[in-house]
This record gives C-alpha cells, structure tokens and sequence, in this order.
C-alpha cells in the first residue's frame, strides 16, 4: 500500500468538501441541505463565516450593490437599514443564514487548504489542510471567490519602511489613527470607501494615485419604518422592487459591451458631479479620469470627492520611486515623511484558488493549466479536474449586476452535477475538451470588443492582457446556460 493511501485511510470521509463561507459557500451549502444532502463540511480559514465581508472591517466599508439585490432570493431580508448596507449588516445577514440553516455544525473554522489531490483509481478529492489534517471527499466545491487574496504592489523598500502597514483588507481595528501622518496607496473601490473616514482622524493624509477613478454620487439612504413593515408584510412588494432594481441594473451590461455610445450620458453626469464638488482647476485635472469608462470599475461615493476639499489631504499623482523608513520618495524627489502605509491596492483576481495546489487527473496542477489565463466551463468545471466545482469563477464577475444572482446559477447547475453522480454508479464526471474550448472561444471573442478590452489596465486583466474575470452578457443569459446540466458534454466514468 502507497504512503498516500495509508494518508488517506486516515481522513475524515465526506461525500463533498466545500472551501468558504461567503455568499457562494453558504449558499450551496443551504441548498445542498434542501436537496437532502447532509455528509458534507464546511472548511473556512477565519474564525467566523462571512467571506470578504469578515476579512473587509476597514471604516466606511459597504457595498455598491443595493441591498436588496445583494441577498440571497430564497432568504429575503425585510429589515436592511439602508438601500446600500453597510459591512457589519452584510457579515450580520450571513451570520444569521448559518444558524438559521443549521450550517454551523458543518463548519470547520480557522482551516486553511494547502493542497487538494483527485485520486483517480478511488475517484475522491484528498484535501489537505496547513496543518495536515486531511479530508476526503467524492465531489470539491471551491467557494474561495476572486476577492480573497490581498494584492500588494511591488515598490522597491517596502519592507524598509519603519512605521504602520496595512491593506484595506487586513485592518488593524485596534491601530489608533488620530493625529497620525497616513499616506494611502491606491485608489479603488476600497480607497474610496476608507479615506473619507481616514481623513476624519488623521492630522495629514496623502492619497496617492496611479489613475483617477470614475465617480457617480451613491443613491443611498435609510429605509423608513413604513417600508420595512411593507417588506415584512406584503413580500410581493419587496419581491417586486427587488426585480425592478435587478431590470434597472441588468440592462447597464450594453453600455460595457454592444452600445458603448450609452457611457457617454454616464461619462458627462460624473463630469459634473466632479466639477459640482471640486472648484480648484488643478485638483479637478487630477482626479479627472483619462480612460474609457467602464474599462475599471466604476465607483459610487457621496464623500469620497468632498474629502480633497479638506486643506489636510493631499492628492499626489507623481509616480513612487521607492518607500525608505520614514516615508515615500517620489519620482520628482519629494519625501512624503508619514507614518502610517494603508494599502488599497485591491486583490489578486486573476490568480483563482491561489495558494491552494489542486491536482486533477495524470498529476495536472490547476495553476499550471492556467498559465495563460484561467478558464472553466461555465466559469464552474474544468477539464481534467473530476468533480470539481467553482463558485465566483472564471470570467463569471459583474460589472453591472448582482454578484449573488451569478452564484445562486452555479448553485443550481452544481446541485444538478451532484445529483448526477449520485444517481447512478458515476465515478467521476469530466467536462469534455471541445465543450471547455469552445465556450471559452467564444467569451473571449465577446469580450474583445468590451470597453473592458479597450484604452487601459485593469485587474479584470492578467499580464498578457487576458480578461479572466469578467461574464461579458446578461445575467439572465447566464441563468439559462447553467439551468441543466448535458452529461453529454462530458466524460463519463462509472464506478468499476
């Protein structure tokens, strides 16, 4: 018998293995539940459920997307405080869908995967966690998202600077910034979130900025008591505004893609927000963007533009030559002398699963089969990789819509792919070459003539210029893709 195998008589056995509690691991663990599958574990590297609204507890932070899109259809929530909720509602709302559905008991917290190995004699996923625990399983849910891991940028002397650091999404609740010298780094969809707040502490505060950023002021503002009794007691009414809003956002996806001339309306509106809010002519050059829009992610923020009013913040657009221990050097040789980094540099979206080393069938390694970009089928399976499944994969993020509607799809699409290997005596399903290929032919031919292809760099890119990330379509085009799966586009291998 192989060292392995003595490994894996050792490991907890489970019929699927699901790695994290966000929206899409929860999600496909309450409909696993409906479905009657109980033999399955949870495992989540944080001590609490709540995917990148536990790891994002930076002030200000909240989402772009309106609350009443950003909640799964099945568990509405007629008390969202605000039509844009904030983190701590978000974290609290996925905290109260783990009890409600009895999902605690599944978890396994504070449990990071390093590695996970299909065997394909046994047709079982060998997962093997930081510490060496290891988990077996017949069917592999990666629930980890694109927004998992911290991208930091690489600046010569990072590590010589002798003061604070941190990055949006590793911050120090307990740092006091009150009177402190702050230079901020980046200046994205979490900058702009966390400077206003920065800047309500801090004696100075430097922004520093590789590109400006489109801005549209956020629509938000508080529910009354009389709408939540209308949510609560009539749900028609939530279930109707919560299309509308789904409709409203839904047809955005043309301007990205086949009726770009529609950004022009949207480009003149945030031209004027800018020239509302900033009078000084200088500072409006600055923060005015120099790209087409919708190339990067467009912003929303009632305070984030009024905080360069303020005489303590400074907007620094000069490029970095390197960081020394008191502070940061730039190109002109100026020194910012502050004490306290924070990176809003964003994350590693483009490099899927990472750090976690997946081994599919003849010893493939995932990240290896992907070095010239990830893709999937569906944005959920890949070929060679046997009853593996991804949530918020490949080329399935928004720009216009509601990322949980895109998850309750693969959802449903990986529920019937489970049922299918249990119906029958399947040991394994592999998704067939022709089919991943041809998919994937044609989303990047979509995606060529997208404002996201054209006129700048963004994270939706990886460094050969691939667009990995984004789904270039209706959401609802989407739906009805993943509304069955064809076992005919698949390998299938039964049981000996």
């Amino acid at each position: 018998m192989k060292p392995e195998n003595k490994k894996n008589s050792t490991a907890i056995e489970k019929d699927i293995v699901i790695i994290g509690t966000g929206f899409g691991g929860l999600g496909m663990a309450i409909k696993l539940k409906d479905a009657g599958n109980d033999d399955f574990v949870i495992l989540e590297k944080g001590a609490s459920s709540g995917g990148c609204w536990r790891e994002n507890r930076y002030p200000g932070a909240a989402c772009d997307v309106p609350s009443l899109l950003y909640s799964f259809s099945f568990e509405p929530k007629t008390n969202w405080s605000r039509s844009y909720a904030g983190q701590e509602e978000i974290e609290s709302y996925l905290h109260h869908c783990e009890k409600k559905y009895g999902l605690t008991e599944h978890i396994q917290f504070d449990t990071e995967v390093a590695s996970a190995q299909f065997n394909e004699q046994q047709g079982r996923w060998l997962l093997t966690t930081v510490a060496g625990k290891q988990i077996s399983a017949r069917i592999f849910i990666s629930a980890c998202g694109q927004l998992s891991q911290p991208a930091m940028p690489n600046i010569d002397g990072m590590e010589n600077f002798a003061g604070k650091v941190m990055h949006s999404a590793r911050w120090d609740q307990d740092y006091d910034l009150t009177h402190k010298n702050v230079a901020v780094i980046g200046t994205g969809a979490s900058a702009i979130q966390f400077v206003p707040e920065v800047a309500k502490l801090a004696s100075k505060v430097h922004v520093l900025q590789r590109s400006a950023a489109y801005v549209f002021p956020k629509p938000d503002r508080a529910y009354s008591k009389l709408e939540h009794a209308l949510f609560k007691y009539v749900p028609f009414l939530q279930k109707a505004w919560r299309l509308g809003i789904y409709v409203d956002h839904e047809v955005r996806v043309l301007g990205f893609t086949s009726l770009q001339f529609m950004m022009n309306r949207a480009k003149k509106q945030c031209a004027n927000y800018l020239n509302k809010i900033i009078k000084d002519p200088e500072l409006r050059e600055k923060l005015t963007p120099n790209y087409s829009m919708g190339c990067k992610r467009i912003l929303f923020s009632n305070d984030y533009l009024p905080t360069f009013n303020q005489q303590h913040v400074s907007l620094e657009t000069t490029a970095i030559d390197h960081i020394q221990a008191d502070g940061i050097v730039l190109k002109d040789g100026r020194t910012l002398k502050v004490d306290t980094i924070i990176y809003g540099t964003g994350f590693k979206a483009t490099e899927f699963l990472t750090p976690i080393k997946v081994t599919g069938l003849e010893g493939k390694v995932l990240n290896e089969e992907w070095h010239k970009g990830a893709e999937a089928y569906l944005g959920i399976t890949v070929k060679d990789f046997p009853n593996f499944y991804m949530l918020y994969g490949p080329n399935t993020n928004l720009g216009h819509n509601s990322i949980v509607y895109m998850l309750e799809s693969q959802i449903q699409y990986t529920l019937k792919a489970v049922a299918a290997l249990q119906a029958s005596n399947t040991k394994y399903l592999n998704i067939r070459e022709g089919k991943q290929a041809l998919f994937n032919d044609k989303l990047q031919s979509k995606l060529k003539d997208t404002v996201w292809q054209k006129g700048c760099e963004s994270w939706y890119k990886n460094d050969a210029g691939k667009n990995t990330v984004n789904w270039p379509d209706f959401t609802f085009k989407y739906r009805h893709k993943t509304r069955s799966i064809n076992l005919k586009d698949y390998h299938v291998v039964k049981q000996a």
